[in-house]
């Protein structure tokens, strides 16, 4: 199914804002570290599942997946 790219932008905005408030991270920090470890891409090849899941839920599973693939933070 394809979605609106402005719904995948903005749902994509809101998790990476979570994600760095979570781990004591700007924007900028928490995308970098989330492209740098895969998350931004699970999220585009997976938003059909990601964004029916709660943001605190998905905040904990793409940073288990970016663990898995080298990231630092648990």
């Amino acid at each position: 199914m394809e979605y609106d790219i402005k719904d995948k932008l903005e749902w994509t905005l809101v998790f990476v804002l979570e994600f760095g408030r979570k781990y004591g991270l700007n924007m900028k920090q928490a995308f970098n570290y989330l492209s740098r470890f895969k998350g931004i891409d699970f999220i585009d090849r997976h938003y059909d599942y990601v964004h029916t899941q709660s943001f605190a839920s998905m905040v904990d599973d793409i940073a288990a997946y970016c663990h898995r693939h080298g990231g630092a933070l648990t």
